[in-house]
């Protein structure tokens, strides 16, 4: 069973790294660069702090960065444990794939783990002011995580399995956010 299920993963891999092109690689290198949406992170991060008080925005910030090293160091720990190869350095499929800059264990990604959780979170927190925004932020993160299949540096499970945990770590997160906001911080 486990052994048809990397199977499949691996054609999967295979079929939609090859649906790409070399005209559409740099779009995909710059949607996979995290530096690529910083003004996003900040136009959210003054969205949805904008309406709290001094101390919301310090409970706000405090939450965001758990949930940003919750999610990295989770997603670490994954990795070191099951030390799966990315595709892009394993041999017999490396020679069939387009790739990125490859290193380190795939299984499983900190870009769709760490790209779903912000979605979920700013999702949730901006769904008063923005009803629809959320699922804006998850196709964004969709985009983001197939980036990594289009390059070769990770497998379709790999992905599946990132956006799952970040769709947990950014519910987590916001609920943290909401009772402590709730708890310390006085409605004006």
């Amino acid at each position: 069973m486990l052994d048809q299920l990397i199977e499949f993963d691996r054609s999967l891999l295979l079929y939609l790294n090859n649906l790409g092109s070399s005209t559409w690689d740099g779009f995909w290198l710059i949607v996979t660069n995290k530096r690529t949406f910083i003004p996003l992170y900040i136009v959210l991060l003054y969205l949805m702090a904008k309406r709290l008080t001094t101390r919301g925005i310090v409970i706000l910030v405090l939450s965001i960065a758990g949930m940003i090293l919750f999610t990295d160091q989770t997603t670490n720990l994954f990795k070191f444990t099951f030390e799966r190869l990315r595709p892009c350095a394993q041999d017999g499929i490396l020679e069939f794939i387009r790739q990125g800059k490859c290193g380190g264990y795939g299984f499983f990604s900190g870009h769709s783990s760490n790209s779903m959780a912000t979605a979920i979170f700013t999702g949730l927190m901006l769904r008063p002011v923005y009803k629809k925004l959320i699922y804006i932020m998850i196709m964004w993160s969709i985009v983001v995580a197939y980036s990594r299949i289009y390059l070769g540096l990770h497998y379709p499970l790999d992905i599946v399995c990132g956006l799952s945990f970040g769709l947990l770590a950014g519910y987590l997160f916001y609920t943290i956010f909401s009772r402590l906001n709730a708890r310390f911080v006085k409605v004006q």
